[in-house]
């Protein structure tokens, strides 16, 4: 028995020996990253802060469109497009929605809308669904350039989803920065679900520093923009350009994530991208998209393996890495697709956690003495935790700054629960990539989604 209980303590300082170390690598990672973004902010010549009269003056030299893709969205689709209508502030738009002909309820939600309102176009793809995001906007991308040989060029197209509650100053942001930017990314702002504030929240906290940090320091690198796939916009000449190169495509079918690889393909075409945090006044509410994510755990981890997929693991296989040279694209591109090795990682922790409690357990029935853990556990123990405290201090810090101190108290506790939903995400990512290998066709994996009720109140928040 004395024999077992130490081969038990031999594997379980090598588990623990991993998962410090994983934690640690990780760790210097994200710190590296809070140290450029340290420099960037203090060291910046322009304002940090933007408002609507610091940015070009409008030129107004053409129409903008704005893009929805449509799966089975007869519950937001008809309030987001009366709101988006109602809402936006620009002379010259065109929005178009893609549904497809096997989702009525969809497709009649939409047509009762385009009956009164001018300025939509509803597009029905000619086949059944679904199929990709992706598939769906190439089909509405064809139909805009159809409108556009007889109406005149389009000068940038704007992503959206169905459920999203549009700012009504968005496209006068795109209006005056995409003439200069080949790309113009405003910030997303998941809305917490009074009834989920645990799963949902997890969006908020990890928008709030991905929009307000790790975009501003890839951008300090020179790396490419990954676009969040809505409140983004994309100058139609180079949308025309990648067509040109997909046999008149530009969004690729076969992505489950095609608004990343778009970014980054762009930045790889020598597009400068821009992310613009602008504020509606001085001080006054950010030009931002909001929108309800998943606030139930099977929901979060459909979606969140979707991204795994799109990102770490099928998307490494179909974007590879950056330009040689271009090292701050490598780095950023190594962080996005470390989540699978995150995952085992923590998943070890956890693992080490139950086999220190049995060891525990196997040393009190034999009366031996609990080995101590030697100098190098213990100092990787000291480290990991002031790390993990200042991981915690960075989102709460982030998450204060967009939704005030009661939701930065919050992240504290999502941290955990972002952890779990993590786990199964990594599991259902794994099984789906590896069916998607042996051939199964991407499909778009959407959850359902809901609309704001009170859109006066969320927008003056």
């Amino acid at each position: 028995m004395t024999g077992f209980v130490d081969g038990f303590d031999v594997v379980l300082h090598e588990v623990m020996l991993f998962a410090a170390f994983g934690f640690l690598i990780g760790g210097i990672d994200d710190l590296l990253v809070d140290a450029i973004y340290a420099v960037v902010r203090v060291g910046r010549a322009a304002p940090s802060r933007l408002a609507m009269q610091d940015l070009p003056a409008s030129p107004h030299a053409g129409r903008l469109a704005v893009f929805v893709a449509a799966w089975d969205e007869v519950a937001v689709i008809g309030d987001m497009l009366t709101s988006a209508f109602a809402r936006y502030d620009h002379p010259d738009y065109r929005l178009y929605v893609g549904t497809y002909p096997n989702d009525p309820g969809t497709v009649e939600a939409v047509a009762r809308i385009a009956r009164t309102e001018p300025r939509l176009r509803h597009v029905i793809l000619p086949h059944g669904g679904p199929t990709t995001k992706a598939d769906c906007l190439n089909v509405v991308w064809a139909a805009m350039v159809a409108d556009d040989a007889r109406d005149g060029p389009t000068r940038a197209v704007v992503l959206h989803d169905a459920e999203d509650l549009v700012h009504p100053l968005e496209l006068q942001v795109v209006d005056r920065l995409i003439d200069r930017h080949a790309v113009v990314q405003i910030p997303v702002l998941p809305l917490i679900s009074r009834h989920g504030r645990l799963v949902s929240g997890t969006y908020a906290d990890e928008f709030a520093e991905s929009h307000g940090k790790q975009l501003v320091v890839r951008g300090a690198l020179g790396a490419g923009l990954p676009l969040a796939g809505v409140g983004c916009a994309i100058a139609t000449p180079m949308l025309a350009r990648i067509a040109a190169m997909r046999g008149g495509k530009p969004f690729d079918s076969e992505s489950l994530t095609e608004d990343y690889e778009l970014g980054l393909r762009i930045a790889e075409l020598g597009g400068r991208g821009i992310f613009a945090r602008v504020e509606e006044s001085p001080g006054g509410p950010v030009v931002a998209t909001r929108a309800y994510f998943p606030d139930s755990v099977g929901a979060a981890v459909r979606q969140k393996a979707r991204w795994m997929i799109g990102i770490a693991l099928a998307g490494w296989d179909r974007t590879g890495w950056a330009r040689a040279r271009a090292i701050g694209d490598h780095w950023m591109r190594m962080r996005d697709r470390r989540a699978p090795l995150a995952i085992l990682v923590m998943a070890t922790a956890y693992l080490s956690m139950v086999l220190w409690a049995v060891s525990l357990l196997l040393h009190l029935a034999t009366g031996s003495a609990v080995p101590s853990p030697g100098p190098w556990l213990g100092w990787l123990a000291g480290t990991n935790a002031a790390l993990l405290g200042w991981r915690l201090a960075m989102r709460m810090a982030f998450t204060t700054r967009v939704y005030g101190p009661r939701e930065g108290l919050w992240a504290i506790p999502r941290l955990l629960v972002g952890n779990y939903i993590a786990l199964f995400a990594a599991r259902r990512a794994v099984i789906r990539y590896i069916a998607m290998l042996r051939g199964a066709p991407p499909v778009w994996d959407k959850t359902a989604h809901a609309f704001p009720d009170d859109v006066q109140a969320i927008a003056g928040s």
